[in-house]
């Protein structure tokens, strides 16, 4: 059983990274992140942290814009406009959630789509269902990754993903659709999720309950991938799946914190220097 390392293959990553933005500054051309902050949530502040220094280390400028949350939805949307019209600027990040009031989907289809390094505007979706993937949310990209790193090909294997958000759960199951895995999407209105589980050979659960996901459920050999981060009463972080009774059945499976995580930064920036490539 192998426990992937999510924050090694991050580390690698980022270092590709690094020789791709290097290549681009040789030419004179900086590849540019702008990072949209708006309210105080404490979260948000350290993902926006991390995200900075991240991309510093690889060579990619930041430009940080930070917004009060007392901010209207037409100072924010006018926001994004300037910077998607900004020739210097090749990737927009707007720190979700926003504060209550601002609807982010307005805000992300505002953005233009060649600077959309999220994956999450309508036009990029779209071309990923085309099976044309353009830029892919950076979980889903991060979790493709860490399969090809334990050498999964998906190909005829049957898949099931937990959870249909825009963020994971529908462009996971693209990106395996795409590869050629047999996809089954769960829900809330799943019939017998344990049974649909225990047919899948790659797990990617990304359902936001703590260890709902059983080990008993997972099949001899299976990969599984933990997109969840749950913090449990006691103030400990776990994952949507039951981590230690799962590891005794799975091939190769993502710990909580450590595994999936640390992808989401890596491909952002992954994101930005090929937003940026395609550009200029």
């Amino acid at each position: 059983m192998t426990v992937i390392d999510g924050k090694a293959i991050a580390a690698k990553l980022r270092g590709e990274v690094a020789v791709a933005a290097a290549a681009l500054r040789a030419r004179g051309i900086a590849p540019t992140l702008a990072v949209v902050l708006v309210g105080d949530d404490p979260a948000s502040a350290v993902y926006v942290r991390n995200k900075t220094k991240a991309a510093r280390e690889a060579g990619v400028d930041v430009r940080d814009h930070k917004l009060p949350a007392t901010a209207t939805q037409a100072e924010l949307l006018a926001l994004v406009g300037q910077l998607s019209a900004d020739r210097d600027v090749d990737g927009i990040l707007v720190q979700m959630p926003l504060p209550r009031g601002l609807d982010a989907d307005l805000v992300i289809r505002a953005i233009d789509p060649a600077k959309d390094v999220d994956g999450l505007h309508p036009a990029n979706l779209g071309y990923l269902a085309q099976g044309k993937p353009v830029f892919v949310p950076c979980t889903p990209k991060g979790c493709m990754r860490l399969l090809r790193e334990v050498h999964c090909n998906p190909a005829g294997l049957r898949a099931v993903v937990l959870g249909r958000s825009n963020l994971v759960g529908r462009p996971i199951a693209l990106l395996l659709q795409n590869a050629d895995a047999t996809v089954t999407v769960c829900h809330s209105k799943t019939k017998d999720l344990a049974a649909e589980v225990r047919r899948a050979d790659i797990i990617v659960a990304a359902i936001g309950k703590p260890e709902l996901v059983k080990g008993a459920w997972i099949s001899d050999g299976a990969i599984v991938l933990d997109v969840g981060i749950n913090r449990t009463p006691d103030g400990k972080l776990v994952g949507d799946v039951e981590f230690a009774a799962a590891a005794e059945r799975a091939r190769a499976i993502t710990p909580v914190p450590g595994g999936v995580g640390p992808m989401t930064i890596a491909c952002l920036l992954e994101n930005t220097v090929e937003a940026c490539k395609r550009r200029r």
